[in-house]
């Protein structure tokens, strides 16, 4: 019997189905793998590009009532979609452990995020939309922020409830209609409870479709001219294509893509605490988040001490089947190919000259966390984001030489500084091109009211979420009001 036979959000049985006005069946069946299994967890409707462009079409249609709805209406349904999830957010829980490999902290973690998310893009509904401009007597000039129509989301696996959600809600807020594309590696937890949240919450039909599917799907959103933009989050290649099809049909697009985040550590720090930021930064669920720390600069004289604590909690944090073990602290990645393809940049670097100090090995769908130092410029583990459980360790002289260090990188969206000479660490910080920058913390933090994006590889310079949102999921429009016609000359 699958996880969905068993029990499923308020009764919603997803064998076979996606939503779309509605459960209906797939194209054919999408088959969802356990990562700590490898086996069958359940079978949901597969959309393809047919089902995407039937959806364009519904929503489309429902979407300009959606915008005319009084805003206090809109947020209402978005605060009774958070309730809903703040009530059923163990069962959501389960789900972000059986599908994505989620160990439990970070499953009870993220449903509660991700009602902050919801919660956020409720009140961004009664915003001021505008500004009232200068104009002559007797007009009224106004620049408004108006729905762009139909948004399509295409989410990750990693975070799936929040990556999703952080899009899907704020898109509804400002009144559009969202076609949501999740992984399809995780499409009940990133998008089919969504579905069936936002129906029990009173949603009307046709403004929101969860559409589990693979490339084609995808590239369907990025075409189809019903689609006013799309919000994507995901790795630089796959981000290179979509924003590549979204330019040829000049469609506006969002890209969140991936990162190698500097964690700069000075050499007032306290070596304890560096060591605790570094190893939840580049451990937490397995290293598989765009924000993790992946490449810890430690500056000289600290550095033995930090690394030499990193090592020993590498050596006890216990790895398995978070399932079957509450109290495990890494599980498994999310399929065996990229264990294979992490163990391949651990030991090309080991040839290349970094010391293996602690884990490198694989078990099954598992690996260990891991310890790399005298890692330099050059080597894979300095150049590529892992998305996988590496402590990544280079060593720094000075200030000049962190930053550099820190800067060596096609991407740009975390970093982080830990010092105890505030003046010095936020002088440091200050010169690290990043989007967003934290001082004596880790890289892993994001926050609903919080702008959220990088530079480079990390995206296309486009923000998500707190004030980024009217941006992105709007647009503004002119309009003038005059109390009579004027009287052109001819």
């Amino acid at each position: 019997m699958t996880m969905a036979e068993k029990t499923s959000l308020m009764g919603q049985d997803w064998q076979g189905l996606l939503y779309s006005s509605g459960w209906r069946p797939g194209a054919g069946p999408l088959t969802v793998l356990e990562p700590a299994t490898g086996q069958i967890l359940v079978s949901v409707g597969l959309a393809g590009a047919a089902q995407v462009a039937a959806a364009a079409e519904r929503a489309a249609l429902a979407q300009p009532a959606w915008a005319a709805l009084h805003p206090g209406a809109r947020a209402t349904i978005l605060r009774r979609a958070a309730d809903l999830l703040r009530q059923h957010q163990d069962e959501v829980a389960g789900w972000l452990v059986r599908e994505g490999g989620s160990i439990q902290a970070k499953a009870r973690l993220e449903p509660d995020h991700a009602v902050g998310f919801i919660e956020h893009a409720a009140a961004q509904a009664l915003e001021p939309r505008g500004h009232v401009l200068p104009a002559d007597p007797g007009t009224d000039s106004l620049a408004e922020r108006v729905p762009l129509g139909v948004v399509g989301v295409i989410s990750p696996f990693n975070f799936p409830l929040v990556l999703s959600l952080r899009a899907v809600a704020p898109a509804l807020a400002a009144g559009n209609a969202v076609l949501l594309k999740p992984d399809p590696r995780t499409p009940v937890s990133g998008g089919l409870i969504i579905a069936k949240l936002f129906e029990a919450a009173g949603l009307p039909p046709g403004l929101l479709h969860v559409l589990p599917g693979h490339a084609e799907a995808g590239e369907e959103l990025c075409t189809n001219p019903a689609i006013a933009m799309v919000s994507f989050t995901g790795s630089p290649r796959a981000g290179r294509r979509v924003g590549a099809l979204c330019g040829e049909n000049l469609k506006k697009v969002q890209l969140e893509l991936g990162g190698k985040n500097p964690l700069i550590v000075l050499d007032d720090a306290d070596p304890d605490l560096a060591a605790a930021n570094a190893a939840w930064g580049a451990w937490l669920h397995q290293g598989q988040i765009c924000m993790a720390t992946g490449r810890i600069l430690l500056q000289q004289k600290i550095a033995d001490a930090v690394t030499d604590r990193l090592v020993e909690r590498a050596k006890r944090l216990p790895v398995g089947d978070p399932h079957l073990n509450p109290d495990v602290a890494l599980g498994p990645l999310i399929t065996p190919q990229q264990v294979q393809r992490l163990d391949t940049i651990v030991q090309d670097s080991v040839k290349a000259g970094a010391r293996l100090l602690a884990g490198g090995r694989i078990n099954e769908r598992f690996y260990a966390p891991t310890v790399l130092a005298d890692v330099r410029p050059g080597m894979p583990a300095f150049n590529e984001e892992l998305f996988g459980p590496v402590a990544v360790i280079t060593t720094f002289q000075d200030d000049t030489e962190a930053v550099r260090l820190a800067n060596a990188t096609a991407y740009g969206l975390a970093g982080a500084v830990i010092g105890t000479d505030l003046t010095r660490a936020r002088a440091v910080a200050a010169q690290i091109r990043v989007g967003h920058l934290h001082v004596n913390d880790q890289t892993v933090l994001a926050d609903p009211a919080a702008p959220f994006g990088g530079f480079g590889q990390s995206g296309n310079g486009g923000r998500i979420s707190g004030p980024a949102n009217w941006d992105e999921f709007s647009t503004w429009r002119w309009s003038t009001v005059k109390t009579r016609p004027p009287a052109y000359p001819f």
